[in-house]
């Protein structure tokens, strides 16, 4: 097992290259199944998540190479086992992205039912209930959902709530079903964008990915393609939180601002300036203390709900009061023990902290507990006065490609240490 020790109390400044995105990579390689060729991906991110995905699609029967250059060649085209092991599937919510595309091709699959952060209950029922409406027969037994269909028809989805994951699922689903499937309160988050444009190169025909409403029209085969992975922008803004807690100036290469609006307005809000171009984002808090702001979680494009734990930490050292409310996932605060045992004050009211800025936090030894909690500590770790450590850093490795070594490179006073 693996800590974090970090002396905080420096200004961050200098440039960082933002890796590809977690979750747009993850339904892509789940996307693989669908091709009957191999599928090249560029600008796929080194994490945890991600070689868990391709061990899983191993065990399948698929094939890869990773190259040098980081560019990614998988072969999922003839898996030779239609089955999610639990040993595989247990560390990894995303796991359940396999379903759609394994019984679109091969009319079957048997997926262990998912695991990943513990965050409140994410429910699998709306994948499962938009799958049977498509004409898949389902039935969940000893922790392993079973589906089989004589062939998918398209049909109208309504989703009771907008899910990015059972959004993926459907149209992956919906992209070889017979006729045409729309798709009622989708999610719009980027990453389903980035998805549907790798699917529309493998041949597939749909519009509207980026609405509510998403139409896919199915065709008989799907081939192989290259894709660039969009940028993380939660890695993003996680960074850009690093230089203003730090009080420091940075440079985001390889960042989008176009989908990153609502946190970059909130960074503006706490004082920073923030400059941006296509391809670039430079935060600069030179001098200044972030000023107090609330935050309300919702679905894209309003405030991510993988970016709150981030701004309690900010908001914990910022001047004044404010309020962050949780809508997304229940039980999404265990970060807030954590950060008052570095002398933050913070009180919990049912989905809302209501966070009193301190001057400055002291280090302390914290417990990772789930990815993003995980990312808050070590930005309060930064800005704290003295030593943290922080246990459990796997959480981290899930979803942030060597954070400490990018850190680093921004003047950060920290080290990888194995117990």
């Amino acid at each position: 097992m693996y800590k974090l020790v970090i002396k905080g109390g420096t200004p961050l400044n200098g440039t960082v290259k933002i890796a590809g995105s977690k979750n747009a990579a993850l339904p892509i390689l789940f996307a693989s199944i669908l091709a009957d060729g191999p599928l090249t991906l560029t600008n796929t991110p080194h994490l945890s998540d991600v070689s868990t995905t391709l061990r899983l699609l191993m065990d399948m029967g698929a094939e890869f190479i990773l190259e040098s250059d980081s560019s990614l060649h998988i072969d999922a085209s003839k898996l030779t086992k239609l089955m999610g092991e639990y040993d595989l599937v247990k560390t990894m919510r995303a796991s359940i992205l396999a379903l759609g595309p394994m019984l679109a091709k091969y009319k079957e699959a048997k997926i262990s039912l998912p695991g990943g952060c513990a965050i409140g209950t994410r429910p699998v029922n709306l994948h499962l209930k938009a799958l049977e409406s498509l004409g898949a027969k389902i039935h969940v037994e000893g922790g392993y959902i079973y589906a089989t269909a004589d062939q998918l028809i398209g049909t109208d989805i309504h989703f009771e709530q907008a899910s990015v994951t059972a959004t993926e699922n459907i149209l992956m689903a919906a992209t070889l079903a017979q006729g045409t499937t729309t798709v009622h309160n989708a999610a719009q988050e980027p990453e389903i964008v980035d998805l549907v444009n790798c699917l529309i190169s493998m041949g597939a025909k749909i519009s509207g990915a980026g609405t509510p409403i998403i139409t896919i029209q199915g065709v008989a085969k799907l081939s192989g393609t290259s894709h660039g992975v969009c940028p993380d922008r939660i890695e993003a803004g996680t960074y850009l939180i690093a230089g203003a807690i730090t009080g420091g100036k940075i440079t985001l290469k390889n960042a989008r601002y176009q989908s990153m609006q609502a946190i970059i307005s909130k960074l503006q809000e706490a004082g920073a300036t923030i400059d941006y171009d296509d391809r670039s984002i430079t935060l600069d808090m030179k001098g200044k203390r972030p000023k107090a702001v609330n935050v309300k979680t919702s679905a894209y494009p309003n405030f991510p709900t993988d970016m709150q734990a981030q701004f309690c930490a900010l908001n914990s050292i910022a001047d004044g009061q404010s309020a962050i409310t949780e809508t997304i996932f229940e039980n999404r605060f265990m970060h807030i023990p954590e950060l008052s045992r570095m002398g933050a004050k913070l009180t919990l009211e049912g989905n809302t902290v209501i966070c009193k800025g301190v001057k400055s936090l002291t280090g302390a030894n914290l417990m990772a507990t789930d990815l993003r909690a995980s990312a808050s500590l070590v930005l309060a770790g930064l800005a704290a006065t003295g030593t943290t450590t922080i246990e459990r850093v796997y959480h981290l490795d899930r979803g942030y490609e060597t954070i400490e070594e990018k850190l680093k490179l921004l003047g950060a006073q920290i080290e990888r240490i194995q117990d």
